[in-house]
Order: structure tokens, then C-alpha cells, then sequence
């Protein structure tokens, strides 16, 4: 009974009859029992359950063992012997209820432990098993970790580590399975004594007797496993392999075999080699099914084979996919949908690679000339690239890593430096070409070398293409920052160059003109910085601007003969020729019928902010969200209303 239980309190101390039985059992207390549960008090089975057990220790309970390994009643179930369990515990309920001893039945939801591969209930049955020793080994291994000798990412994970071991117990490492490495204890049959040796022997070390059977059950798992780091590279023996590799750098793992592994195999090292097994641990987030509901298994049925993903969408991609996710989360919810965005990346990496290998049929020499600000913008950005994805990986932010490349490859080197550098790759400015050339090159190769950790076999077959190339990528040299290829100003005047042409394709979109009509633009620059820019650049600008021509104005007096689109932007006024690309007729019945949908749209807003019931119970980012949605509709309103008014003023 539980102590503080007043109902009981006289009862501690004294004897009871056991029903059925016949025989005195004591009554105990002890916190582990729980109150409010039943009747609040519980009968103590040593031998049958593990909570039991530890119960028996604590107040030194004969261990009774009702039940055989067949699961049979034994001669110490008196009347019941020979019984099944399921038999016995019938039986027992219906001389309970002859003896009017059975007060009332209750139904009850309990946790079965079941047998993984057949489903059976699985009976605890105490008996003989062999233990390690724990605490001399628990020890030192918190001091390794203590003392940062090895460790733990992410670091939070150290406390986990710190309470496992200081509560650690003796370690059973006896296993009831079918395989595994056998338990070298023999046992002999006429002295009873144990032989306990690394070789198979022939007979008892104590009476000789060849009389002796080995131990039927096999090393834990864990146990075996243990000993990985040390054992698999020759141990006992002195291998090269053994002073080459041993001890490691990184054991890389799930979280959730911490305890299970991790520590088996840091406490074997230092037991058996005296040395750590690692530097580092670092330990990967779990990869659940997509509903997030359960860790991806084969013994679950519910995993996923890598082998038919990699099929469908790539083995890089795959790869991609995970290392991106495990920056957002200790468990990964996968849908295997998401790995066609990565094939998608993968894809695109192909794509600019042979673009690029259409013109570098040579290996480019170091331009001595100064390179265009376009040119210097992206090897700034590369530089930069490589050494945020360094410092990345050596912190062991991977998916941060992944999620850097990405953007850099996607975003600045695919949609926007090779498609500024076309006009000079097609042109015939043979030098301006060649230092293009060896820009485009030395980027490509900085960026396969820093894809290769990620998605080894793309980068690789592109890396065997490029010219020059004799050795595999695998063991090329990673590539560190270069201080001489990081140019002030590049990126500063880059992205104004970028905010341009973004100034030009939303005039553009604003007024609907289709992507295969050209316009003139018209620039009134108000400093001559802005115009040598766009001097500079000016086909790489009108290919991004699907413009006709650039024109630079001196004044706004052209503005007022013909129909233009107009924005300002920093140091520049922009303006997109609409006369040649837009029906004057169409695009005002298409912003007639847009500012009568958004007038309406803006209406029912204002309506629903105006209602104070709705202000009042609605969750404040809702109405927040409602305040700014009014800002948006009504500066889509004043632009329409300008178009509108230019339109029907030509």
C-alpha cells in the first residue's frame, strides 16, 4: 500500500492470508503504488513483474515463481500446477467468486508487452542472466564528455547523456534470440560450476569434466555493437588499420540510440583501448512517416525504400531533401513528394552545367584585366558561399549548409548571372569572352566542389567534364576563400542593377504586356554613377527586360507624348514604352473589370472591420492581417486608377 494511504496505515507491518493459497504474505509500503487506482492496494509478485521486482528488492521479498518457460503453472501453484497461464488465471476467478471473495469486476485498459515478430503476450519469468557491471564504466565516460574530450551535437543532448548515466543500472547483457554472438560461459554438468573463456573449451576448468554445455543465449545487441569503433579494425590485434583509423573523428547517429549505442560504445573505448572513440557526436533528427505520427521503420512496415525514391527522383535528391529538412527539425515528417523540388534543383544544376559547357571547350586563364562588376558581383557572392558552407559544416549545421547552396545556386548563379552573361558568351568581344569565361569556370567548379558532400554523383559526372579535369572530384581539394576574388562595391552595385530590371518587369506585369513583346525603356538618370552602370551592361540589361532599346532621357519632356509605364527607383526614374505592346482599348475594359473586383474586395474588408463584434472577438494577427489587406487593395486601386487615367488621356 501506498505509505500516506490512511485507510491502510494500521495494516503496514502485519500479515495477511493470501486467498486460495493459505499462506501469510506481509503487508508493505511503498510509494511506487498508486491510491486512487482500484482499491489501493496491490499484491506484490517478485517473480512476475519487473516493477515487482524492484519493489522485492527494496524490502527484501521472497521471490516466488509461479510459472515454468513454457509458461505453465508450476508445483508452487499448489492446486493449479500444470495449468496454462490463461487456464490458471480462469480458474483462479472462479474459486475467487465460490468463496464469495470477488467483490466486483472492473474493465480495465492495462499495457501488454508484446512479442515484436509474433504478437504474443510476452510474461515476465525471473531468471539466472548475466550483467556487466556498470558503475566503473559510467564514470569515466561522464568525465570525457565533462571535460569536452568528445562532444555531443546538438549540445542540449549532453543533459540527456548526463542524467542517462548518472541513473544508469546494472547492464543485463544476456538476449533470448535466435542470433547474435554467443555468450561464452560454459556450464558443467557434474561440478556445476562456469567456464568463462575466448576460446571453445573441451572440458571444465575446475573438475575437467568434459561434461559441459555452453550458454544458450547471445550478447545484447548494444553489446556487440559496443565494441564497433575498435573491433571491426582488428582488435585484440595490433592492425594497421587499428593505428590508421583509430580512435575517429565523427560518429554520426539518431538521437534516439544515444543511450542504446553511443554510450556502450564511448564506455567499451575507454575500458578496453583506454582512448575515446570520437571526437564528436553528432546526432541526426528521426524521419517519421509524412502524417508525423510514428519513426520510419521496416520492423513498423511504414518505412519508405530509398532504393525506389532513388528511382523515381535520384539518389542526390534524396539526399538533398533530408539534409535541407534536418535544419528545421529534430523529427523529419517526410512526404515523398518533396523530394521532386530537390530533383527539380538537381535538374537545374544539369542544365546550367552544360549551358556552361557549350563554351568551355578549354581551360580559361586568369583574366589580368578588370572584370565587369557583373563578374566581380559573383565571385564575391562565391567566395562568400564558401565560406559561409565551411563554417557551416564544421559546426555541423548541415541542412543550414544545404539551404546556403541552394539559394546561391539557384537564385544568383542559374537565374541570374548566367543569364546576364549571355550576350558576351554569344558576342565577339574575344577578351571580354575569355575573362567571362574564366569567371564562369571558376564559379562552376567552386560550386561542384561544394555541392559534392550533398549530392556526390551529379557534381562528379559534371566534374569529369569540365576541361582539365584528370583527377576524380572525391578527392580534390575543397575549396577555401579567396581574399582576391572579393570586390567592394560588386554586390552593392549588383543588387541595383538588380533592382532595375525588377523595377522594368513589374511596370511590365502591371500593365500585362506579354512576355514575347519588347518595349523601349527610357531612363531618366540622375547621376552619371547610374547611367555608366546601365552603359555597361546594357544588352545583359534589355535580355532581362525583354527591351527593344535603352534610351537615356535628359528630361521628362518625352514622357508627354505616347503611353509609358512609370516607377521611381533610387537615383533613377524608369520608363516602359506601352504604345507598342498594349491595346489601349483591351487594357482599359481589363482595369475597368479589375478595380470593379478589387473596389468590391476592398468594400467587404472595410465591412468586417467595421463590425466591432468581429474587431473585438477576432484574434489580433487576424485583424491585423484585415488592416493590411485594405493597404494592399488600396495601393492596387491608386495604381489602376493612374493606368487608367493615362490610358484614356492618349
Amino acid at each position: 500500500v501506498n505509505p500516506k494511504d490512511k485507510r491502510y496505515k494500521k495494516l503496514i507491518g502485519k500479515t495477511l492470508v493470501l486467498p486460495l493459497m493459505n499462506r501469510e504474505i506481509p503487508t508493505i509500503s511503498d510509494a511506487h503504488v498508486e491510491s486512487a487506482f482500484g482499491t489501493g492496494a496491490v499484491k506484490v509478485t517478485p517473480a512476475h513483474d519487473m516493477a515487482d521486482f524492484e519493489m522485492g528488492e527494496r524490502h527484501k521479498l521472497a521471490q516466488i515463481s509461479v510459472m515454468d518457460e513454457h509458461g505453465n503453472l508450476n508445483e508452487n501453484a499448489k492446486q493449479y500446477k500444470g495449468l496454462s497461464r490463461e487456464e490458471g488465471r480462469q480458474k483462479v476467478l472462479e474459486d475467487l467468486q465460490k468463496l464469495a471473495l470477488l467483490e466486483k469486476e472492473e474493465q480495465h485498459k492495462l499495457n501488454m508487452s508484446l512479442c515484436q515478430r509474433c504478437s504474443t503476450v510476452i510474461e515476465p519469468l525471473l531468471s539466472t542472466q548475466w550483467f556487466v557491471k556498470i558503475d566503473p564504466l559510467a564514470k569515466p565516460a561522464i568525465k570525457v564528455v565533462r571535460e569536452k574530450k568528445i562532444k555531443i551535437i546538438p549540445q542540449n543532448y549532453e543533459k540527456i547523456y548526463f542524467h542517462w548515466m548518472k541513473n544508469i543500472k546494472d547492464w543485463c547483457i544476456s538476449r533470448q534470440l535466435w542470433w547474435g554472438h554467443r555468450i561464452p560461459a560454459w556450464y558443467c554438468k557434474d561440478c556445476k560450476k562456469v567456464t568463462v573463456d575466448r576460446c571453445d573449451p573441451t572440458q571444465c576448468k575446475s573438475c575437467k569434466s568434459s561434461r559441459i554445455e555452453q550458454d544458450p543465449d547471445v550478447l545484447d545487441t548494444w553489446f556487440s555493437a559496443g565494441l564497433w569503433p575498435f573491433a571491426t579494425l582488428g582488435w585484440p590485434k595490433k592492425t594497421p588499420d587499428l593505428a590508421k583509423f583509430y580512435p575517429n573523428t565523427v560518429m554520426e547517429t539518431g538521437h534516439d540510440i544515444l543511450f542504446f549505442w553511443v554510450v556502450r560504445m564511448i564506455m567499451m573505448s575507454l575500458k578496453f583501448m583506454k582512448k575515446i572513440p570520437f571526437r564528436y557526436v553528432y546526432l541526426h533528427p528521426l524521419i517519421l512517416d509524412k502524417d508525423g505520427n510514428k519513426k520510419m521503420s521496416k520492423s513498423s512496415g511504414n518505412a519508405i525504400d530509398p532504393l525506389d525514391v532513388s528511382e523515381k527522383y535520384g539518389a542526390d535528391a534524396l539526399r538533398y531533401t533530408l539534409l535541407v529538412l534536418s535544419a528545421h527539425s529534430r523529427a523529419i515528417r517526410l512526404d515523398v513528394e518533396e523530394v521532386s523540388g530537390y530533383r527539380n534543383f538537381m535538374n537545374k544544376i544539369w542544365n546550367a552545367s552544360r549551358f556552361a559547357l557549350n563554351f568551355l571547350d578549354h581551360t580559361p586563364q586568369s583574366a589580368k584585366s578588370n572584370f565587369s562588376f557583373i563578374d566581380q558581383w559573383i565571385l564575391t557572392r562565391c567566395e562568400e558561399v564558401v565560406e559561409s558552407v565551411t563554417e557551416d559544416l564544421e559546426g555541423f549545421k548541415l541542412g543550414e549548409s544545404a539551404q546556403t547552396l541552394y539559394q546561391f545556386v539557384w537564385h544568383e548563379f542559374c537565374d541570374w548571372y548566367i543569364e546576364l552573361i549571355k550576350p558576351v558568351l554569344y558576342g565577339e568581344n574575344k577578351e571580354e569572352k575569355e575573362k567571362t569565361l574564366f569567371v564562369l569556370y571558376h564559379t562552376l567548379e567552386n560550386i561542384l566542389k561544394l555541392l559534392h558532400p550533398f549530392s556526390p554523383h551529379i557534381s562528379e559526372e559534371i566534374w569529369q567534364n569540365l576541361p582539365g579535369k584528370k583527377e576524380a572530384l572525391i578527392i580534390s581539394e575543397y575549396p577555401k576563400p579567396n581574399k582576391k576574388f572579393l570586390f567592394k562595391n560588386s554586390k552593392k552595385h549588383m543588387h541595383y542593377f538588380m533592382e532595375l530590371i525588377n523595377t522594368v518587369r513589374n511596370i511590365r506585369g502591371e500593365n500585362n504586356i506579354a512576355p514575347s513583346k519588347k518595349t523601349a525603356i527610357h531612363c531618366l538618370c540622375k547621376n552619371k554613377d547610374v547611367e555608366k552602370l546601365l552603359t555597361s551592361s546594357k544588352q545583359a540589361f534589355l535580355n532581362l527586360t525583354k527591351g527593344s532599346d535603352l534610351i537615356f532621357e535628359k528630361d521628362k519632356k518625352f514622357a508627354s507624348i505616347g503611353l509609358f509605364g512609370h516607377a521611381h527607383v533610387q537615383g533613377a526614374e524608369v520608363f516602359v514604352s506601352l504604345s507598342e505592346a498594349v491595346n489601349r482599348e483591351e487594357e482599359v475594359k481589363r482595369l475597368q473589370k479589375e478595380m470593379a473586383k478589387t473596389a468590391s474586395d476592398l468594400e467587404q474588408v472595410r465591412n468586417r472591420l467595421s463590425n466591432e463584434g468581429f474587431v473585438s472577438r477576432a484574434p489580433k494577427n487576424v485583424v491585423e492581417e484585415h488592416k493590411k489587406r485594405v493597404q494592399d487593395l488600396e495601393s492596387k486601386q491608386s495604381k489602376m486608377k493612374e493606368a487608367l487615367q493615362k490610358l484614356q488621356n492618349v
